[in-house]
């Protein structure tokens, strides 16, 4: 690292030394607020302006920053989530909350996912702090990306930071990614009537009725291949994934509750809300006749499909900045929700996703150099 490597090193090392893993489960999760608080003393210190905002629901633990350099409209946002996910500490060879520089390699806890862009960022802007910037420079760091992406859905919900474009740094090689696969999550929970097994008329079997709705759901599955293709990915079409299934509590009883869970990869011009409409009421159709009361639940709120402008000017710029043609990828990441601001939006950043949310996760230093390269390059034409 020969770019200011000490410094950098040392800005690597503080974030990921201050834990900020997000789940589900909430005697794990944690808050953001650590690392927001870091990046805004850093961010202030190189003339921004920085907004903590906190998250609706977890106002004490949960934090979303805007860190603006210049005014006025238009100009660049440069963006990326705070949290990690969780971590198997056994598993790691070495400490995961401090980086550990070895063969070419910096090791630790969100290093590539994704803490470490922000480091970047910082020395990026270094040199271009004694420019007059015609146009604002906006860094975005979210909160909860890794679980319910709560902290870019109410930016979007706020309406702002706003700007001309937007880059969110995920781990992409440096390759442009100009689309990708949304998801979705439900649960659907079916309540039938328990009774003694002898007698099959004293009860309402609710795995009999499941069994109606898995086979619905692969036919429902058969048809959204039909309906929605795309050569953009390597799977060309939606997946739906019957990923968890019980109920009952006996076998010597009729099953009286059952419960399914199911995963959804949606393809771009495929909406949430519109899917699970067709799905209850395909479960509708299939239940009320049989008397089984039923409930469809999110898992979670989702993530929309991505899929950036084909008259992008962001991406032509990016593929000429890079030397790579824009890709489409089979993770989900918040840039539908920048979109929704009106911002022409790309992910594009350093590391490898394949190292993302397993043991000893690392980003080849190699990668560091020309990303702070094509950072600078795209704040000047964006900025300057």
């Amino acid at each position: 690292m020969s770019v200011n490597s000490k410094s950098l090193f040392e800005q690597l090392n503080k974030v990921v030394s201050l834990p900020s893993v997000s789940s589900a489960n909430a005697s794990i999760d944690m808050s953001n607020k650590p690392v927001i608080d870091h990046l805004a003393e850093q961010f202030e210190s190189l003339g921004f302006e920085c907004e903590l905002i906190p998250i609706p629901g977890s106002e004490t633990t949960k934090f979303n920053l805007i860190a603006t350099l210049g005014s006025g409209p238009g100009g660049l946002v440069l963006a990326g989530h705070t949290d990690t996910v969780p971590l198997d500490e056994g598993l790691w060879s070495v400490d995961p909350f401090k980086v550990t520089q070895l063969d070419g390699k910096l090791f630790g806890l969100g290093v590539t996912d994704m803490k470490g862009f922000f480091p970047i960022i910082m020395e990026a802007i270094k040199p271009l702090l004694d420019k007059s910037f015609k146009e604002p420079l906006i860094v975005l760091a979210t909160a909860d990306e890794e679980t319910s992406m709560q902290g870019a859905r109410s930016i979007a919900e706020l309406g702002r930071p706003k700007a001309r474009a937007a880059i969110i740094g995920e781990p992409t090689g440096l390759r442009p990614v100009k689309a990708h696969k949304g998801i979705m999550m439900d649960s659907v929970r079916l309540l039938g009537h328990s009774g003694h097994s002898s007698d099959p008329s004293l009860g309402n079997n609710a795995l009999d009725a499941m069994h109606a709705v898995i086979s619905d759901l692969m036919t429902y599955r058969e048809e959204l291949k039909c309906r929605y293709n795309s050569d953009l990915f390597s799977i060309p079409h939606p997946t739906l994934n019957l990923g968890v299934i019980h109920g009952g509590d006996n076998p010597n009883r009729i099953c009286g509750h059952c419960e399914l869970e199911f995963d959804i990869r949606l393809m771009p011009g495929m909406h949430i809300e519109t899917v699970r409409a067709e799905i209850r009421n395909r479960i509708a159709t299939l239940m009320d006749p049989l008397g089984i009361q039923f409930e469809l639940e999110a898992l979670f709120t989702g993530v929309p499909a991505f899929f950036a402008d084909e008259n992008s000017a962001l991406l032509r710029t990016a593929e000429k900045l890079t030397g790579h043609a824009g890709i489409s990828v089979g993770f989900g990441t918040e840039g539908s929700f920048l979109q929704e601001l009106g911002m022409d939006t790309i992910i594009m950043g350093p590391g490898n996703i394949d190292q993302a949310h397993q043991p000893d996760e690392y980003m080849s230093i190699d990668m560091i150099e020309p990303c702070i390269d094509v950072l600078q390059k795209m704040i000047s034409h964006h900025c300057l």
